[in-house]
């Protein structure tokens, strides 16, 4: 089954973290949107309606079904995709959902659906899809025996460690959600983790890391401190303390030691959001929300983030006080005020990133850099000031 999953006008709703990839590779749970289908749908080839900057990394194929990028897969909608004949398309409201070949004829969809409409969808969903995915796992296949030095507190059943993962002197608790740890990952002694939790392949807690319910660390990601509620995509780390709350970290991003975000604010009214379709703070309905960062942001150490801040790509951040709530792509600096992170410098520090974890950036990557530092340029107020960082 060949399928393309587009992106479709809402799909600017979750920038910065669809500035470097589709809405489908986004991560909620222990996996992307796209793997979640997989554990439905006999796929055998995926491509990408995206954006034309992106479209180089992420290609289109010659395919029949195509799904919505911020789709959220469940027996529902599995069913509806499946029954749609040629030219049928399945809608809900103003949001078409599925098409086989191309839409002729509306298909309305009147069950709820699970869909990502902005980037705190994200971490509010992140839980239970934590234990949505776990029940995919054939927990016969366990195989990784937790060390007696642990202190588990719930069913033992409900914690999946996968060869090669290693645990030592920590405390692991499964009372409200399951714990995934992935191959060779490790979760050094003194830890504290609730469940529902994952992290992935190769990634690492630090020692005394407190971690709280609704996580999710990507592949090969390291972190200490505390986190609450919070999702993190492959090769971040926030490997120091200071507190991590009501997240969503892009890939390659790093913070600074004692790096704070708010997740509530003092008054405890509505967080709002910068939304970069109405180019304003938008209501998020939530009480709690704290950091949204796109990939390859950075932090210096004893950087304080307000809550409901918005970070894009390849930011770098630092200095006392609290920068404002939007940083754009490319800004360089904090509460002091901002200049341009120079392109050729942001692609220098990247590649120098990539080097560290054995990998080499690619010319498509250098290339979706340069069109999202072209396509930021209106958000950076200051472009009229000299911006150049030695």
């Amino acid at each position: 089954m060949d399928i393309n999953f587009f992106d479709d006008a809402q799909s600017v709703n979750l920038l910065p973290l669809t500035f470097t990839r589709p809405c489908a590779l986004l991560s909620c749970g222990m996996l992307s949107l796209v793997d979640k289908w997989k554990n439905y749908l006999p796929i055998s080839a995926i491509g990408f309606q995206t954006d034309k900057y992106l479209a180089n990394l992420f290609p289109s194929i010659n395919a029949v079904f195509f799904i919505n990028g911020r789709l959220i897969p469940d027996k529902m909608i599995v069913q509806a995709v499946l029954a749609l004949q040629p030219g049928d398309y399945l809608m809900q409201k103003d949001t078409v959902l599925a098409y086989h070949t191309k839409q002729e004829r509306k298909m309305p969809f009147m069950e709820s659906v699970n869909i990502l409409n902005n980037p705190s969808d994200i971490f509010v969903k992140n839980g239970q899809e934590i234990i949505h995915d776990f029940s995919f796992l054939d927990i016969s296949k366990y195989s990784t025996t937790i060390d007696d030095s642990n202190t588990i507190i719930g069913d033992k059943s409900q914690i999946y460690a996968a060869p090669g993962a290693k645990i030592v002197a920590s405390i692991l608790n499964t009372k409200n959600g399951p714990i995934y740890i992935g191959k060779d990952a490790e979760i050094m002694e003194g830890c504290m983790v609730r469940g529902p939790f994952s992290m992935g392949e190769n990634a690492v807690l630090k020692m005394g890391s407190k971690i709280y319910e609704g996580t999710s660390i990507g592949n090969f990601s390291k972190i200490g401190g505390e986190v609450n509620n919070t999702v993190i995509f492959s090769y971040s780390n926030k490997g120091h303390d200071g507190f991590l709350g009501n997240s969503v970290i892009g890939e390659w991003c790093n913070l600074g030691a004692d790096t704070n975000n708010s997740n509530l604010k003092n008054n405890y009214e509505e967080v709002k959001l910068w939304n970069y379709a109405s180019k304003r703070f938008e209501k998020t309905g939530l009480q709690f929300c704290g950091l949204i960062m796109g990939d390859h942001s950075k932090t210096g150490i004893n950087t304080m983030l307000n809550t409901g801040t918005v970070i894009g790509v390849s930011c770098n951040i630092f200095g006392s006080g609290f920068p404002r709530n939007f940083v754009p792509s490319f800004a360089w600096g904090g509460a002091a005020g901002f200049t341009t992170y120079q392109i050729d410098k942001a692609l220098q520090t990247a590649s120098l990133v990539y080097q560290r974890r054995k990998k080499k950036m690619q010319l498509e990557e250098e290339y979706l850099l340069k069109s999202i530092f072209d396509m930021e340029s209106e958000n950076r107020i200051w472009e009229n000031k000299v911006g150049v960082n030695e």
